[in-house]
């Protein structure tokens, strides 16, 4: 089923229009997505890898959660409902600490134009792995790794090494910069 989704300007401001993602995707329409990076107590952030079936990136490691922002939908309501489609966690808007908003404006070669406006958030994973549970369709797998073992990961990017998305370096050593200061304050 073709999502319904709403269409931002440039700049992110609502346009009152709606459309099918796949029109959104075709056309080049901005729209909205959600991301949510979740992190354990003891400095492990939590990592999705990519279902076999995505077109995009597939079997590739990523955020914890993402997703589009369906028609008429806040975005922290979006958030939590791709968060409990995804990995079967329950949350309330109070769980989600908002840290930006990331431009992610690419093409593809297989006609995708995705100009997206990544709204993420950082959040407590207050549960353990096992208490989780992914939508095949979305996800192939999850793994806890530590704040170190990430920043190794992200140290390889570019020398074939097929873990995360290459061009988003600069974004991850971001979240990972929030998700640090945040394990500090607790």
């Amino acid at each position: 089923m073709d999502e319904i989704i709403d269409i931002v300007t440039s700049n992110g401001n609502p346009t009152g229009k709606s459309a099918p993602k796949s029109i959104v995707h075709q056309k080049g329409y901005y729209h909205n997505t959600a991301h949510v990076w979740f992190y354990t107590t003891n400095g492990k952030i939590l990592l999705s890898q990519r279902s076999s079936k995505k077109i995009l990136y597939p079997l590739l490691w990523d955020v914890s959660v993402a997703g589009h922002i369906d028609a008429g939908e806040t975005i922290k309501q979006g958030a939590i409902r791709e968060i409990k489609e995804e990995i079967g966690l329950e949350v309330s808007e109070d769980d989600l600490n908002k840290i930006g908003i990331f431009n992610c404006f690419k093409s593809y070669d297989n006609g995708i134009l995705d100009n997206e406006f990544h709204h993420t958030f950082i959040s407590n994973l207050k549960v353990s792995l096992s208490q989780l549970t992914i939508q095949a369709e979305e996800v192939e797998a999850l793994k806890l790794v530590s704040t170190n073992n990430f920043k190794q990961l992200l140290n390889t990017i570019g020398n074939n090494n097929n873990h995360f998305v290459a061009s988003n370096k600069s974004y991850y050593e971001t979240v990972l910069h929030h998700i640090e200061q945040a394990m500090t304050r607790k």
